[in-house]
């Protein structure tokens, strides 16, 4: 899939042996230890002076980009689009990239948010229509912990998280999900969506405060 993918995107395709990408070329300058793999920083610093080098960056990380988009848009084609389009705009703008950061994922989950907000109206009506299947089951909001919307799973999204996550704000859902599903630490979503570390704990905070309320709010009363 990744290099249909990346023929799609109209990027370089990978070669059999992208130095560097694990395979077996041995060590580059910028791998982490000699005849291991080079960092995402040093594949794009790579690229700048030899275009094909950046297939190794979409090797690595394309079919996890592919999932976290098929998680939120729950359909495989523009799930297709999206990653493709995340890394033609990578490629694009990888001179500016910070070749301190070693590790890129942040910044192509950033890229590929962008990207998903494109489709943010057909995102919502799909949690909305999952959140009708919920007939107030009380089991199912039952036991939220600090950390439960964390925890969340895309192949069996409760309806009544469904429902939470359709009266999230754009944003909210975007940390929330850049940490649920994409298993950023707090720094790498800060990084991700560009706003400082301390805003992505209190927007975290207010977004488990408000998932809370609500999955509390379909407790039966006594």
């Amino acid at each position: 899939m990744a290099l249909a993918l990346f023929q799609r995107a109209g990027a370089p395709v990978p070669p059999s042996d992208v130095p560097g990408s694990g395979g077996p070329g041995g060590s580059t300058p910028g791998s982490g230890e000699p005849g291991g793999p080079a960092s995402d920083a040093a594949l794009i610093e790579g690229s700048l002076a030899d275009p094909d080098g950046f297939a190794g960056l979409f090797d690595r990380h394309a079919d996890e980009i592919h999932r976290y988009a098929a998680r939120r848009l729950d359909d495989v084609s523009v799930a297709d689009d999206v990653t493709a389009e995340t890394f033609l705009v990578a490629f694009r703008k990888r001179a500016r990239y910070d070749l301190s950061r070693a590790d890129a994922r942040p910044w192509l989950y950033g890229i590929a948010s962008n990207l998903i907000s494109g489709h943010r109206r057909a995102e919502t009506r799909r949690l909305k229509a999952l959140a009708r299947s919920f007939r107030h089951a009380p089991e199912q909001a039952a036991g939220f912990e600090e950390r439960s919307a964390e925890r969340l799973t895309a192949d069996r999204l409760r309806p009544a998280l469904a429902a939470a996550l359709a009266r999230l704000s754009s944003a909210e859902r975007d940390l929330l999900l850049l940490v649920a599903w994409a298993e950023l630490t707090y720094e790498e979503a800060a990084e991700a969506l560009g706003i400082p570390v301390g805003t992505v704990r209190s927007r975290l905070s207010r977004t488990r405060t408000k998932i809370r309320r609500f999955l509390d709010s379909l407790e039966p009363h006594a």
